[in-house]
C-alpha cells in the first residue's frame, strides 16, 4: 500500500510526462490494433466478392463427402448410422458457421427398367435409372403430378417419384410400374417400382441441388425410411453411393479462424474413413480458405511494413518521454538507492506504473484503433476519406493480442532504463554527470555509418530489380507497393538523421571558433551551450527529423501512387467515356483478280474496327478482313449506314463528343514496308474538347499539333521512336494502305505519345477522319465523350436506345477509377499512409512542446545565473530563440529535405520491373503543395508554441529564487 501511495504521488508530480507517455501508449495500441482489424474486415470483403463470383455454381462454403462402394464391399448399417450421426451432428459444430443448405442422398446400383405391363408402357424405350433417396425432398420441390412417395410399400411395390424432366425424357407417367433388377446378399432380386409423382424444384439455384438437375434426371427417388429399412435392412441390398453435402455461410469469417478451420478440414478425411471405410471428402472449401489466409497474411504484412516506421516512431516517442521523466527523477532514484531501496523495489515502482498506463491504454486504444480501421476502409486516396459503406470492422482476439504486444514492448522500452538507473547509487550518478559530454553509443560504434551502408546496399538491390523481383506487395495498375519500398527509405531517413547529429557538434564548434571575436553575447552563449550539451538535444532533433521526413515521404509516396495510377488509366481510355455503336451494313460482292482478296460475311450489323488492336479494314469497302481466306477471288464490300452523330452531342450530361476511328493499316516509307501501324482518324476541333492529356507529354501544347493537323487534309502525326528508327522528320511523305488503297500523307508533327496510344507496342498515325472517308469508304468509328461532373452513363444508354441506336461496348474511365479505389489493398495503403502522416504530425507537435517545456523547466538555475550576471531579458530570450532555431529549426529543415531526397531516390522504384521500359505516361514523383503547407502550418504552430513557452518562463523568472545555494533537485 505505501508503494502505491508513493507511485500515485510520483505520477501526480510528473503528471504531464505521465499523460504524454499514456498518449503515446494509446497511439501505439490504436495503430497496431487497427491493422489486424482492417485486414480482418478486408478479408470479409474478399469473402463476399468470392461468394458473389461463385454464385453461378456451388457456394464458396461447399463441403461434399462421399461413400463409393468398391467391388463387392457391403456397408454395415451400424457403420452407416455412425458416420451419418457424425456428419449431421459433429461436423456443423466443428465448422462453426451457419448452414445455408444440407442434403443427403443414398443410391443403390442402377438397372434397366422393364415395364410390368408392356401394353401400357412402351417396352422399346431404354430406361436406365437408379433408386435413390434425397433427405427433406418435400421441402424443396413443387409437385406437378401426384405426391411424395409414402414410406411404406404399396401392395409390394416400391413407390417412387421422379423429376418432371425425367417424365419426358424416359416416357414415364404417374401410375407406371416397372421391374428393377437389384443384387443383394441373397442373390439377385427383382423389385417392382411404381411411379407415384413428379416434381420440379422451387428454386433451381438452391444449393440443395448440389448434384445438379442432370444428376437426378435418371433417379427414382423413394422415401428415406423405405430406402433404409426396406431396401438396405430387410432386402439387404448393398449401398452403392452416399453423398452428404453442406453449404456453409462464410461471410462472417475472421482471420483468426482460418488456420484452425483449415486444420479441421484436413483432419476430416481421416475421421470419415475411421467411421466408414471408403468415405472421403470429395469437395472442400479448404482451397478457398488457403487463398483467404494467403491474402489476409499478405495484407497484414504489407500494412504492418508500411506502418512499422510509424509504430517505431511512436515507440521512440514513448522512450523519449520515459527518458525525460527518468532524467528528472534520477537524483531521487539515486537517493532512494543510497538509503536502502533495492533495485527490485525501484524497478517494481516503474513497472507498476507502466502496467497501470498500459491497462488504461488497452481500454482506450482498441476503440481508437477501430475508428482508425474504419477510416482506412473509407480511404480513397491520400488524406481523402469518402462517405461510403466501409468494410465491416470488429474487435478480434488477434487485434487485442497485437495491442497487448505493443503495450509490453512499450513498457519494456521504458522500464529497462529505470532498471539501469536503479542500479546506480548517488556516487555513480555524480560520476555519470561528470561524464555527461560522452558521446552516445551509436556514435562510438558508428551505427549511423553502418546503417547508411545498409541503405546504400538496399538502393543497389532496388536499382538492379533484385528486391522487387519477389512480388509480396500490392501490384495493381502497373504499380507495385513493395513493403521494402517503405522500410528501406525509413531506415534511410533514420540513418541520415543520425549522421547529421554526428556532425552537428562539429558545425557548432566551427561556427563558435569562426565568430568568437565578433559574435554577440547571446549567439556566442547559444553556440557554447549547444556545443557543450549537444547530446541532450539529440532525442528531440532525431524525433523531428524522423516525423517530418517520414511525413514527407509517405505523403509523396501516396500522391505518387495515386496520381500515376490515375493518369495511366486516363491515358489508356483517352477520354471519359468511349462508346461503340452498332452499324448497319449491306454487303456486295465485287470481282477482283487479287489472289489475296478475302471475304467477309454478308449484311447485318457490325461493330467495325474499334479499339486498339482490332482490324479497321474489317468489312471495309473493296477489301476483306485481315485473316480471311487468301484463296477466295471475290471480296466483300460492306456499305455501312452511319448512325446520326449529332445525337451523341445532344445527350444529357455530355459536354463534348468526337468521332475517333482506329484501324490497323500497312505503312510504307520510301517504297519500303515498315509493317503495320494503328491509324487514328479524328476531327481535330472535336478531339481537342474530349481528349485527356498530360501537358508535359508534348514539347508544345496539344492544340498546336491539332492545328497543324487541320492545316493539311493529308497531314499525319507520327511517334518519335518510329521517326527516329526510319530517320523521318516534318515534311516527309509516307504511304498508308487502308482498305487496300494506298493514301499519301505528309508528316506535320512528331510526338512521343498520344492519348490511348502505346508507340512501343504499335506505332500510331494520327490523321484527319474526313480525309480517310474521302479517299476510302466509311468505316465504323468510336464516339469519345467528355462528360459533365457527376453525369451518369446509364441514362445515356437509355436515351440512345430510345433513338434506336444500340451499343456494342461502353467504357467508362470513371467506373474503372472507382473500382481501383475500392481495392482493399489499395485502400489499406492509402489509409495507413494517411494515418501515418497524421500521427507524424501529432507526435512531432506533442514531442516538441513537451521537450521544450521540461527542458526550460530544468534550466531555471542557469537562466537565473545568466540574469544575475547582467544578461537582459531581451538577450536571454534571443539566446533561447537562437537555440530553438539551431536545434528544432535545423531539424525541421533537415527532416523536410531528407524526406524529399529520399522520395526522389526511392519512389521511382514503385514502377513494376515488367513495365518500367514501357511506362505510359512516364512515371513521375509527386509532391503536393497541400501536404507541404500542412507540414509548414504544424511547424509554425510548433515554433510559436515553443516561443510562447520560452516567453512564459522568462517572464516568470525571479532571480532571487533562481540563484540559491545548493543545487536543483
Amino acid at each position: 500500500m505505501p508503494m502505491l501511495r508513493f507511485l500515485f504521488r510520483k505520477m501526480w508530480n510528473t503528471r504531464w510526462l505521465t499523460l504524454s507517455t499514456w498518449l503515446g501508449l494509446v497511439m501505439a495500441v490504436a495503430f497496431t490494433t487497427s491493422i489486424p482489424m482492417y485486414a480482418d474486415g478486408s478479408l470479409k470483403r474478399v469473402v463476399a466478392k468470392s461468394l458473389q463470383e461463385k454464385s453461378s455454381g456451388l457456394p464458396a462454403g461447399s463441403l461434399l463427402m462421399r461413400y463409393q462402394a468398391v467391388g463387392s464391399d457391403r456397408v454395415g448399417m451400424d457403420e452407416l448410422k455412425d458416420v451419418n450421426v457424425y456428419i449431421q451432428e459433429q461436423i456443423p459444430k466443428d465448422i462453426g458457421f451457419p448452414v445455408e443448405a444440407y442434403a443427403r442422398s443414398y443410391s443403390i446400383k442402377g438397372s434397366n427398367l422393364s415395364p410390368v405391363d408392356p401394353k401400357k408402357v412402351d417396352p422399346s424405350k431404354r430406361r436406365q435409372m437408379t433408386i435413390s433417396t434425397l433427405e427433406s425432398l418435400n421441402d424443396h420441390v413443387e409437385w406437378t403430378m401426384g405426391n411424395m412417395a409414402p414410406d411404406h410399400l404399396d401392395n409390394g411395390m416400391i413407390p417412387a417419384v421422379v423429376l418432371e424432366e425425367a417424365m419426358y425424357r424416359n416416357d414415364l407417367h404417374v401410375g407406371d410400374e416397372f421391374r428393377y433388377s437389384a443384387s443383394g446378399s441373397n442373390g439377385s432380386s427383382l423389385l417392382t417400382v411404381k411411379i407415384v409423382g413428379a416434381f420440379k424444384p422451387k428454386n433451381e439455384n438452391d444449393p440443395y441441388w448440389f448434384q445438379g438437375l442432370e444428376g437426378i434426371v435418371n433417379s427414382l427417388i423413394v422415401s428415406d425410411d423405405l430406402f433404409t429399412k426396406t431396401l438396405l435392412t430387410d432386402k439387404k441390398l448393398p449401398l452403392q453411393l452416399a453423398n452428404w453435402y453442406y453449404a456453409f455461410d462464410l461471410s462472417d469469417i475472421q482471420t483468426s479462424q482460418l488456420s484452425p478451420l483449415g486444420n479441421r478440414l484436413e483432419r476430416l478425411d481421416i475421421n470419415l474413413y475411421q467411421k466408414l471405410k471408403d468415405t472421403k471428402v470429395d469437395l472442400s472449401f479448404q482451397p478457398i480458405l488457403a487463398e483467404f489466409k494467403s491474402q489476409s497474411l499478405q495484407m497484414q504484412i504489407l500494412l504492418f511494413t508500411l506502418a512499422a516506421p510509424m509504430i517505431a516512431m511512436v515507440f521512440y516517442y514513448i522512450v523519449m518521454n520515459a527518458r525525460q521523466s527518468l532524467e528528472r527523477q534520477r537524483s531521487v532514484i539515486a537517493v532512494l538507492r543510497s538509503r536502502g531501496g533495492s533495485t527490485r523495489q525501484i524497478t517494481g515502482i516503474y513497472l507498476l506504473e507502466g502496467l497501470l498506463l498500459g491497462a488504461l491504454a488497452l481500454v482506450v486504444g482498441p476503440a481508437i484503433g477501430w475508428f482508425m480501421a474504419k477510416s482506412i476502409g473509407s480511404s480513397s486516396g491520400f488524406l481523402t476519406f469518402v462517405d461510403r459503406q466501409s468494410i465491416p470492422v470488429g474487435f478480434t482476439v488477434e487485434a487485442m493480442t497485437y495491442g497487448l504486444l505493443a503495450v509490453v514492448i512499450a513498457i519494456m522500452s521504458s522500464v529497462i532504463p529505470a532498471v539501469m538507473f536503479a542500479r546506480s547509487s548517488i556516487v555513480n550518478y555524480k560520476q555519470q554527470l561528470a561524464r555527461s559530454d560522452r558521446r552516445p553509443f551509436w556514435q562510438r560504434w558508428f551505427l549511423d555509418i553502418v546503417l547508411l551502408g545498409v541503405v546504400a546496399y538496399g538502393f543497389y538491390l532496388f536499382d538492379q530489380r533484385q528486391l522487387l523481383s519477389v512480388q509480396t506487395g500490392l501490384t495493381t495498375d502497373q504499380l507495385q507497393v513493395h513493403p521494402l519500398l517503405f522500410f528501406v527509405p525509413a531506415l534511410s531517413i533514420f540513418s541520415l538523421g543520425l549522421f547529421f547529429l554526428r556532425i552537428f557538434p562539429w558545425l557548432l564548434r566551427l561556427f563558435g571558433w569562426l565568430g568568437r571575436r565578433f559574435l554577440p553575447v547571446p549567439l556566442y552563449l547559444t553556440l557554447a551551450q549547444l556545443s557543450r550539451s549537444a547530446s541532450s538535444y539529440y532525442p528531440l532533433m532525431l524525433l523531428l527529423v524522423l516525423t517530418l521526413g517520414l511525413g514527407i515521404y509517405n505523403s509523396s509516396a501516396a500522391r505518387t501512387i495515386d496520381l500515376n495510377s490515375t493518369e495511366r488509366t486516363l491515358y489508356q481510355y483517352g477520354t471519359d467515356v468511349v462508346l461503340q455503336a452498332v452499324w448497319e451494313g449491306v454487303s456486295d460482292d465485287l470481282p477482283t483478280d487479287n489472289p489475296n482478296a478475302g471475304s467477309s460475311q454478308g449484311g447485318g450489323s457490325t461493330s467495325g474496327g474499334s479499339g486498339q488492336g482490332q482490324g479497321g479494314s474489317a468489312g471495309g469497302a473493296g477489301g476483306g478482313q485481315p485473316g480471311s481466306n487468301p484463296g477466295e477471288q471475290i471480296p466483300t464490300k460492306i456499305r455501312y449506314i452511319e448512325p446520326p452523330f449529332q445525337v451523341f452531342r445532344e445527350l444529357d450530361g455530355v459536354e463534348a463528343a468526337a468521332r475517333v476511328l482506329q484501324t490497323k493499316a500497312n505503312v510504307v516509307v520510301s517504297g519500303k514496308s515498315t509493317g503495320q501501324g494503328l491509324v487514328m482518324g479524328i476531327d481535330n476541333v472535336d478531339f481537342a474538347k474530349v481528349a485527356w492529356y498530360r501537358p508535359d507529354l508534348f514539347p508544345a501544347h496539344i492544340n498546336s499539333y491539332l492545328n497543324l493537323l487541320g492545316s493539311y487534309e493529308q497531314a499525319v502525326i507520327i511517334p518519335s521512336n518510329y521517326a527516329k528508327k526510319y530517320s523521318l522528320k516534318e515534311g516527309d511523305l509516307l504511304s498508308i494502305t487502308i482498305q487496300q488503297q494506298p493514301l499519301e500523307f505528309v508528316i506535320v508533327g512528331i510526338l512521343p505519345y498520344w492519348p490511348s496510344q502505346y508507340p512501343d507496342q504499335t506505332p500510331f498515325f494520327i490523321t484527319n477522319l474526313e480525309y480517310l472517308y474521302d479517299q476510302a469508304s466509311i468505316m465504323p468509328y468510336e464516339v469519345w465523350l467528355k462528360m459533365k461532373p457527376d453525369a451518369k452513363v446509364a441514362p445515356l444508354i437509355n436515351q440512345l436506345q430510345a433513338k434506336h441506336i444500340d451499343l456494342v461496348s461502353v467504357k467508362d474511365v470513371r467506373n474503372e477509377l472507382i473500382s481501383q479505389k475500392k481495392h482493399p489493398a489499395r485502400g489499406g495503403v492509402f489509409g495507413i499512409l494517411s494515418l501515418g502522416f497524421l500521427v507524424s504530425v501529432i507526435v512531432s507537435l506533442i514531442g516538441y512542446i513537451l521537450y521544450w517545456f521540461f527542458n526550460l523547466s530544468s534550466r531555471v538555475v542557469q537562466f537565473g545565473v545568466l540574469r544575475a550576471m547582467g544578461l537582459s531579458r531581451k538577450q536571454l530570450t534571443g539566446m533561447l530563440l537562437l537555440e530553438q532555431g539551431f536545434t528544432a529549426g535545423l531539424s525541421i529543415a533537415l527532416g523536410i529535405g531528407i524526406g524529399k531526397l529520399t522520395s526522389y531516390f526511392f519512389l521511382p522504384f514503385l514502377q513494376t520491373s515488367e513495365n518500367i521500359q514501357r511506362q505510359v505516361p512516364p512515371f513521375r514523383v509527386v509532391f503536393d503543395s497541400k501536404d507541404t503547407i500542412q507540414l509548414y502550418l504544424v511547424v509554425a504552430v510548433m515554433m510559436a508554441t515553443g516561443a510562447g513557452l520560452l516567453f512564459m518562463h522568462i517572464r516568470r523568472l525571479r532571480v532571487h529564487q533562481a540563484v540559491k545555494l545548493g543545487e536543483e533537485k
